[in-house]
C-alpha cells in the first residue's frame, strides 16, 4: 500500500454546509473503504487548509479515483500528496 495525504480546502458551498461535514466525512470513509483505500486520520484544520486526511491506497489510480469522487460533489477541493515513511527513503 502506497500513503498518500490530501490537503482539503471547503469551497463556498462546503463552507455553507459546514454543519454536514461530518456525515459527509463519514460517507467518504465508507467509499473509500469500499474501494479498498484506508483512511488512517481524518482532521478538520484551522490555517491554510480546512482539513488533512492520510490515507493507504493500493496505487495512485486508486486515491486519486477517491479523492476526485470526493470532490465531485462540489464541498471540497482537494491538493494530494504521496508520502514516504523512513523506511521508503532509505530503500
Amino acid at each position: 500500500m502506497k500513503r498518500f495525504i490530501a490537503l482539503i480546502n471547503f469551497t463556498d458551498q462546503g463552507r455553507r454546509n459546514i454543519k454536514e461535514s461530518p456525515e459527509r466525512a463519514d460517507a467518504f470513509i465508507e467509499d473509500a473503504k469500499a474501494s479498498g483505500v484506508t483512511i488512517n486520520a481524518l482532521y478538520w484544520t484551522i490555517g491554510g487548509y480546512d482539513g488533512i486526511i492520510s490515507l493507504d491506497a493500493p496505487d495512485e489510480q486508486t486515491a486519486t479515483a477517491v479523492l476526485v469522487r470526493l470532490s465531485s460533489g462540489g464541498n471540497v477541493t482537494t491538493t494530494t500528496l504521496q508520502a514516504f515513511n523512513r523506511e521508503d527513503i532509505a530503500k
